[in-house]
């Protein structure tokens, strides 16, 4: 599991990245202003599992590789590296976007289902209507 907080130009978000089963799960999170350790622990405390538990998708195939051991030296320029760019992996932007685009999908179905009950209310009301101007009442 990896939080990554990094700054957008807006906002401060943080990204979560977690690798079940060979597939990576990311899950996007807004801080909105500059989170001190204080907030980022507590969000680890208290909803990075929430959050985790919230996401509908079902992850990006990662490539399993058998990890090597690593020269400490490169190691060492690896994780400089890393700190510098503090942005989001191509892969976990692509599992933000599956979340994203699941969220979207079922926000769809759930109008289309609200739609067709306003729909059949409506003509359940008017044949009432109907049926009541026809008896004479």
């Amino acid at each position: 599991m990896k939080l990554t907080v990094y700054y957008d130009g807006q906002f401060w978000i943080g990204v979560i990245e977690v690798v079940i089963e060979g597939k990576l799960r990311a899950v996007r999170h807004l801080f909105g202003k500059e989170p001190k350790d204080s907030e980022v622990l507590h969000f680890v405390h208290h909803q990075l599992l929430q959050a985790l538990s919230q996401a509908d998708q079902e992850g990006v195939r990662l490539d399993a590789r058998r990890p090597r051991k690593i020269n400490p030296k490169r190691l060492q320029r690896q994780v400089s590296k890393e700190l510098k760019n503090a942005g989001v992996s191509h892969k976990a932007q692509e599992a933000i976007k599956q979340e994203l685009e699941a969220r979207k999908r079922k926000k769809q179905r759930l109008t289309k289902e609200q739609r067709e009950k306003e729909k059949e209310q409506k003509y359940l009301l008017r044949k009432q209507k109907a049926k009541q101007k026809h008896s004479g009442k």
